[in-house]
């Protein structure tokens, strides 16, 4: 009865547009409700102590180290840079996007920031340099895709919590090469349709002075990612530290280095990871309720004998893994279902032998190409807005850039040692 009241109250929300976080903790709250021996207050300390978390405090602190790279224009030197990497090949400012998002990704770790911040300058300057303006709208939202794969990423930070025991270092490295790997990915498709669709290029080539000056100028952007995994691969700081020296650090370098941060940028980047901080945090909130309640009613108990029941052979139970979470992520925002799904998914792949870190990394792919998949793709609505096109456009145009991102999924699930040699290389066995 309790978890019928949970899924018909969920269903109901959801149906009728309500936020994802309010939809949790409506649905949460007639659940108990339904209860009825369970007093309400323990939603309070519920969703209190899902977000009194330490590792949890790198999530506002990316944010806001993001923000400042953005009001400090620091995005546009990375976007030169990029250029200057790969802008002369057929399809460049396609490549460029990409490109762009991959090193952004060392950033924040945050997809919709990826969309949101580049967007805005690459889909302009896409349509204007002979790009249909669906397929720059596409390339923008699949390639934000690899920003929370890429270390630091904000939905790794969420699996170890939810998880419990796994490292979020390793987790980071086990990210870095899948994250290139599915950027690389989209390049090969973008340019077989640069070809075929006879899409421009930069015909200026870049003479070696100006890409050193060009590099020379990213250079403070660039070390970000280094400063933060190099400090916690020495084990200098943990993540949670990390992510706070990557605010000092964007402080430093905008007010004093390039200038080009002041009081009211640093003031909108303080107003703007604060209520993106908020969002996700309450629905980290709300889904440690129903948290809660799944592993009250002994859900992942059943949920493990219904898995084991089916195969005991891990390569088919990854293969569900994949389809369960493919689907969820066309309907549910990753964050919430990094927090429902990991503590009953996880122990069974562990029991299969499957090596938490490597399993953490599919879990979160899974759930991240969900952003760029209707019907509820937030990265979707965030590019159509910029575009100015519908949704069903954007639609049609990024189905292939999925298809490239779930054969490339495909292979990181099924060859482990993707994911895995970094951490191997730095103990994380």
């Amino acid at each position: 009865m309790v978890l019928t009241v949970l899924l018909i109250a969920l269903i109901i929300c959801i149906f009728f547009g309500m936020p994802i976080g309010f939809s949790l903790g409506v649905s949460a709250l007639c659940s108990l409700s339904s209860w009825g021996s369970i007093p309400l207050k323990l939603m309070v300390q519920r969703m209190f102590t899902g977000i009194d978390s330490f590792p949890l405090m790198a999530i506002p602190f990316f944010m806001l180290a993001g923000e400042l790279m953005f009001s400090g224009g620091m995005l546009t030197r990375l976007f030169k840079f990029a250029d200057a990497l790969v802008g002369h090949i057929r399809g460049g400012l396609g490549h460029v996007n990409i490109v762009a998002s991959m090193l952004f990704a060392g950033i924040t770790g945050s997809a919709l920031a990826d969309t949101a911040a580049l967007g805005a300058m690459e889909i302009p300057m896409m349509v204007e340099g002979g790009y249909d303006v669906d397929y720059s709208a596409a390339i923008t939202a699949a390639s934000s895709v690899v920003g929370p794969i890429i270390p630091p990423s904000i939905p790794l930070v969420i699996y170890a919590v939810a998880a419990g025991n796994v490292s979020i270092a390793g987790l980071f490295l086990a990210g870095a090469i899948p994250g290139i790997l599915i950027g690389v990915a989209m390049m090969i498709y973008n340019y077989m349709i640069s070809l075929k669709r006879n899409y421009p290029r930069r015909e200026t080539r870049i003479s070696p002075m100006e890409f050193i000056r060009i590099f020379r100028r990213a250079i403070l952007v660039l070390m970000m990612p280094i400063i933060i995994l190099g400090g916690i691969l020495s084990g200098i700081f943990t993540p949670t530290e990390a992510s706070a020296v990557a605010v000092a650090y964007a402080v430093i370098v905008g007010f004093f280095v390039t200038h080009e941060l002041d009081l009211k940028g640093l003031t909108r980047a303080l107003l703007n990871s604060g209520i993106g901080s908020g969002v996700v945090l309450v629905v980290v909130g709300m889904s440690s309720i129903v948290s809660w309640i799944l592993a009250t009613q002994q859900v992942p108990q059943i949920a493990a004998n219904f898995f084991l029941s089916l195969t005991d052979n891990p390569f088919v139970y990854l293969l569900c893994v994949n389809v369960l979470l493919l689907f969820l992520g066309c309907f549910m925002d990753p964050t919430p279902a990094i927090i429902l799904v990991t503590p009953i998914l996880t122990p069974i792949a562990i029991a299969l032998g499957i090596h938490p870190l490597h399993f953490g990394l599919v879990v979160v792919i899974n759930l991240i190409i969900g952003l760029a998949t209707p019907p509820v793709g937030l990265c979707l609505f965030i590019a159509c807005g910029i575009a100015k096109i519908s949704l069903e456009r954007i639609s049609r145009a990024i189905l292939p850039f999925v298809l490239v991102q779930v054969a490339t999924l495909l292979l990181i699930t099924y060859v482990p040692s993707i994911s895995m040699l970094l951490p191997k290389l730095f103990g994380y066995d």
